[in-house]
């Protein structure tokens, strides 16, 4: 364990946070079992260890961050592991990779039931089911999903400065002030394009090239997030990056499922799965009207943020995908997001119709809002697109 106590020590001293994300102060840390959830590259680790960093002194023993990468727990157990670490005089256990251990939410449940006086707080995949009726979790664990950067959160890191987050009817309400005092301090629209290439991951930050990064984070998504949790075999990968790829060619559009089983070379009905597995990975996010869900095939499907577009399809991106892409992924975080059946491109928690795009002067829909790119201040219904980057 003392080995342990050393790599946890290490990390915290080198850990360089330029930002503290938004989620630190929305989680109940009273809370006895918290799992951290989110897409790979968001940063759950750095915000695991950004956590111990703010609560605990670096060689304080109460506080312990393990990745269950480690050989070392191919014999130890989980269960064992935090009885020992409670003898020690720890209380809070920080696990990171929690899926790489085989039976890891029932050892989880073990500890909550048996350890009252022990806190764990997990990270785990985006496609994981903590809250499903069969888990052994369901009834004993919180948890939270951790996002990438919302554009407000790059413009802090570009720029230097803070600012607020604003909920949507804050945003209805008073756009045109909030509009005004940021870009007293700032220019958003000198930044959005580079948040559209590559500001949701913050791996960004990294001295390492940022597509080919992305693309290598894509594929682990393929094959841990969706086959190995999952349980699908392998030789089912090609068959995977092969829809991932037709779907971003036509995103955002409605999938053409026959013509997709077809060139895939399987059944309508593992067409559909697949495309729901790619959309427990965060890789890609379904519009339906209401009150329609899956399994029907979606009125629309888009890639999960603007940052794949550019990934998948390199230099032919439309302006008007990574608009609509940018907008669904900003408020589709704490919002309900539909297709819309008033012409218009969605509808947000059962009561507001968006078009998205350009400001076009004598097409103004009385029922609709515009998130209108391209402006900086707007006024009544039509709201700066930019400004949907400040909801969190």
């Amino acid at each position: 364990m003392e080995s342990l106590y050393k790599t946890h020590q290490y990390l915290v001293e080198h850990l360089e946070l330029p930002l503290r994300r938004k989620l630190m102060d929305d989680i109940n840390w009273n809370d006895r079992l918290i799992g951290i959830k989110g897409s790979r590259g968001v940063g759950k680790t750095s915000f695991l260890l950004q956590y111990a960093k703010e609560k605990f002194a670096v060689f304080d023993k109460e506080c312990l961050y393990i990745n269950l990468n480690n050989f070392y727990f191919t014999v130890k157990t989980i269960r064992d592991f935090a009885k020992e670490f409670r003898m020690k005089g720890g209380k809070v256990l920080l696990i990171d990779q929690v899926f790489k251990y085989p039976d890891w939410a029932s050892d989880l449940a073990y500890c909550y039931d048996n350890f009252p006086d022990l806190q764990i707080i997990f990270t785990g995949s985006s496609v994981i089911r903590l809250k499903d009726e069969h888990s052994p979790l369901s009834n004993k664990v919180v948890s939270y999903n951790l996002r990438g950067f919302s554009f407000r959160e790059f413009l802090e890191l570009q720029t230097g400065c803070t600012f607020d987050s604003y909920l949507l009817d804050e945003i209805f309400q008073n756009h045109t002030d909030i509009a005004r005092e940021i870009i007293s301090s700032v220019k958003p629209l000198a930044f959005l394009d580079d948040y559209f290439h590559h500001g949701f991951y913050p791996f960004y930050l990294e001295k390492r090239n940022f597509s080919e990064n992305l693309l290598k984070t894509m594929n682990m998504m393929l094959e841990v997030d969706v086959l190995y949790i999952n349980q699908i075999e392998q030789s089912y990968l090609p068959k995977l990056r092969k829809l991932l790829y037709l779907l971003s060619l036509t995103t955002p559009g409605t999938p053409n499922i026959s013509q997709l089983s077809v060139d895939i070379e399987t059944s309508r009905a593992t067409v559909m799965n697949y495309i729901k597995y790619l959309k427990d990975a965060r890789l890609v996010n379904l519009l339906y009207p209401e009150p329609e869900d899956f399994p029907k095939k979606p009125e629309k499907l888009y890639l999960q943020n603007p940052n794949l577009l550019y990934a998948t399809r390199m230099i032919n991106v439309e302006r008007q995908a990574l608009r609509e892409t940018f907008f669904y992924n900003q408020v589709h975080k704490d919002y309900k997001v539909n297709a819309s059946d008033k012409d218009c491109h969605f509808f947000i928690d059962g009561k507001y119709h968006f078009n998205v795009g350009e400001w076009e002067r004598g097409k103004f829909n009385p029922e609709a809002y515009y998130a209108v790119d391209g402006i900086e201040v707007g006024e009544r219904k039509v709201i700066p697109l930019w400004l949907f980057g400040f909801l969190y």
